[in-house]
């Protein structure tokens, strides 16, 4: 006798999901984790993010304790670091429905000295592991679980997670707890500010009377040329800022950059100016544009 594994059965040997946070990144990994089997129950505030999250599969939840009641692992991906504290330890949070028998996988970028605190008020509060694991890669690879993962937690913890990140993308498990944040930082010195450097290059060529839009087929193969140039230098020529990512994000994350790299004693001249550079962006009343529209402030001269 032959038997066939319906999908009730593949969801029911498979961990039970709880998401906090159904924005553009959240939304496109829920996808990704449901379409692969899995059960996702979800919480975001904004009404129109959980009516577009259970139109995609997502069980919808009250609260953040409610997600955590329904699941063995509870991930999240806010956007800043008091969002996640009060997901998590405010009214209706997550502490309300832990146990030791769940854990936390955070997918948000966040502070690596405030995940620690955090992780260890949860597991006194709780019993419940922690796991930090930001990614990057932007919507369109969260979708198809081609996300680069920087992963942080103990071995153990990190085993629990390890279906479920494997899913989502490539995964590198960088050691402790706060490791993966701390990741997380490098990768963006590397790319918000090649964000800056690529609207340089399109001011330039154009001032200096080239076609920009001829220039990606000049450095095709050459040492310019890289996923971000070919995604984001086109989308700067069309001044396409609709938002894969808000450029108010940018400018939190370089300023965590920042402080990082004092705390560290580390020289980052670089990251000052671009910080500086989407410090006046903001101000000037695009935060929720995408990360390229940082080329506003050389087309509109606010140098």
């Amino acid at each position: 006798m032959i038997n066939t594994i319906t999908e009730v059965d593949r969801m029911a040997s498979k961990p039970k999901l709880g998401y906090l946070g159904l924005g553009l990144m959240g939304s496109q990994m829920t996808k990704r984790l449901i379409k692969t089997g899995y059960q996702v129950t979800g919480f975001d505030p904004d009404p129109d993010k959980m009516s577009a999250a259970t139109a995609n599969g997502v069980i919808a939840a009250a609260s953040p304790a409610e997600v955590a009641r329904a699941s063995d692992i509870i991930q999240a991906c806010v956007i800043t670091t008091p969002a996640l504290t009060e997901a998590i330890f405010g009214p209706g949070g997550i502490v309300e429905g832990g146990g030791a028998d769940k854990i936390f996988l955070d997918h948000s970028t966040t502070i690596a000295d405030k995940t620690r605190d955090l992780a260890a008020r949860l597991k006194g509060e709780t019993g419940m592991g922690w796991v930090d694991a930001p990614v990057s890669g932007g919507p369109p690879a969260a979708g198809t679980g081609e996300l680069a993962i920087m992963v942080g937690g103990s071995d153990d913890d990190v085993i629990r997670v390890q279906p479920v990140l494997d899913t989502l993308g490539h995964n590198t498990h960088m050691g402790e707890l706060g490791t993966g944040q701390v990741t997380k930082m490098v990768n963006q010195v590397l790319v918000l500010n090649n964000f800056t450097l690529l609207a340089e290059a399109v001011t330039l060529a154009k001032n200096a009377g080239i076609d920009p839009a001829k220039v990606p087929k000049a450095l095709k193969g050459g040492y310019a040329d890289s996923p971000m140039f070919r995604r984001f230098f086109p989308r700067m020529i069309e001044r396409d800022f609709d938002p894969a990512g808000y450029a108010r994000q940018v400018l939190k994350d370089l300023d965590m950059v920042v402080d990082l790299a004092q705390q560290t004693n580390t020289p980052v001249p670089m990251s000052s100016q671009s910080t500086a550079l989407y410090r006046v962006l903001i101000a000037k009343g695009h935060s929720e544009l995408d990360a390229t529209a940082i080329l506003k402030i050389y087309d509109d001269q606010m140098l």
